[in-house]
């Protein structure tokens, strides 16, 4: 028998940090539809809007795609363009696989790194009414690290797979 004990906690911590991202996703999806129903409403029946719910709105996408990435990432459901292992045979199918996970990883980290560095070249910038802009775009780079990590860990959990001998990829966490 299998001793577990050791994985229950890393499990709870993959489960608390799903329940997060699906949280954050409801309430950005929620908030969006709120908001965007509610500028209806005033501009055609009161004639009136709210000056900052249409840059609001475009923050408020820029976060919600951003955090299903990285829900996307962590289930592995995310875009791939893999012809590679078509082609390749069976018993070779994983080192594709793995080289796309690597690959995505250091594009995820680049990108993360550089959207800091703008971050930082935009301190003191404003967006809405006089709310620091990094609040409203520090979901980038948090996001692609967040990636970059999930990507990492698949590249590692493959790698350990392949040495043990295992052909079948678990999801990391």
């Amino acid at each position: 028998m299998v001793n577990d004990k050791g994985s229950r906690p890393l499990e709870r911590l993959r489960q608390f940090g799903t329940s997060v991202e699906n949280a954050l996703l409801v309430l950005l999806l929620s908030a969006m539809m709120l908001l965007a129903v509610g500028q209806i409403v005033l501009r055609m029946f009161f004639n009136s809007g709210l000056l900052w719910a249409d840059e609001l709105l475009k923050i408020l996408v820029l976060w919600i795609a951003l955090v299903a990435s990285v829900a996307a990432a962590r289930s592995r459901r995310h875009l791939r363009i893999d012809i590679l292992t078509r082609y390749v045979p069976q018993r070779y199918a994983q080192v594709p696989e793995l080289l796309v996970d690597l690959f995505a990883a250091a594009i995820c980290g680049f990108i993360a790194w550089h959207s800091l560095q703008f971050i930082l070249l935009s301190v003191g910038d404003t967006v809405l009414v006089n709310v620091p802009s990094w609040v409203a775009q520090g979901i980038v780079p948090a996001a692609f690290l967040l990636m970059c990590y999930r990507f990492t860990l698949h590249f590692l959990s493959g790698v350990l797979g392949l040495a043990r001998g295992n052909r079948a990829r678990t999801p990391a966490p």
